[in-house]
C-alpha cells in the first residue's frame, strides 16, 4: 500500500508539469516567424480577441475549415479580432504549397520545431485555441468537423462583446 501511495503522489506532483494550457490561464506568449519572413509576438494581439489555429498542409480537417475560418477573420478582424493560423510542420514547404492554391489573409506563422505547439499541449490537428482581450485562455478546441465553426463565433461574439 506504502508504494501505491507512494506511486500516486508521484504521478500527481508530476501532472501539473505534464499539463498543457488549460482554459482560464494565462495563454502563453511565444514569437513565431509569419509567412511574410517577420517575426509575430503573441503579445502584440493584447486587447484583441485571438483565436490560434494550429494546422498541417496535410490534415484533411485543417484544409476543410481553413476557408470558414478566413471568413471569420475577413468579418470580424475590424471589430478587435485576429486570428492566427500555426503552421506545425518542420518544413513548410508543403504549407506554402498548400496556401498557393488556398490562400488566406490572416497571418500564417510557423513552428517548425513544434515548441509552440508542446507549450499548448497540441496533440492532434487540427488544434484552435480561442484568447480573450486580457491574454486569457477562454476556449479549447480540439478535431474539427462541419459545424464546429459556429461554436468558434458563439465563442468569438462572446469575447468581442466582454
Amino acid at each position: 500500500m506504502k508504494q501505491f501511495i507512494a506511486g500516486l503522489t508521484a504521478v500527481l506532483i508530476a501532472l501539473p508539469l505534464c499539463a498543457a494550457v488549460d482554459t482560464n490561464s494565462p495563454a502563453p506568449d511565444f514569437t513565431l516567424n509569419a509567412q511574410t519572413g517577420k517575426p509575430v509576438e503573441l503579445t502584440q494581439f493584447k486587447g484583441q480577441v485571438v483565436m490560434l489555429n494550429f494546422w498541417a498542409s496535410w490534415c484533411g480537417p485543417c484544409r476543410q475549415e481553413m476557408p470558414l475560418l478566413d471568413s471569420i477573420y475577413k468579418k470580424y478582424s475590424k471589430l478587435g479580432f485576429t486570428m492566427i493560423g500555426v503552421n506545425v510542420e518542420p518544413d513548410s514547404k508543403a504549407a506554402n504549397d498548400w496556401l498557393k492554391q488556398t490562400p488566406v489573409t490572416f497571418p500564417i506563422l510557423y513552428d517548425t520545431d513544434s515548441k509552440v505547439s508542446k507549450l499548448y499541449g497540441v496533440s492532434g490537428m487540427p488544434s484552435t485555441v480561442i484568447v480573450d482581450r486580457k491574454g486569457t485562455v477562454r476556449m479549447i478546441h480540439r478535431g474539427y468537423k462541419p459545424g464546429d465553426e459556429e461554436e468558434y463565433l458563439s465563442s468569438i461574439r462572446t469575447l468581442m462583446r466582454e
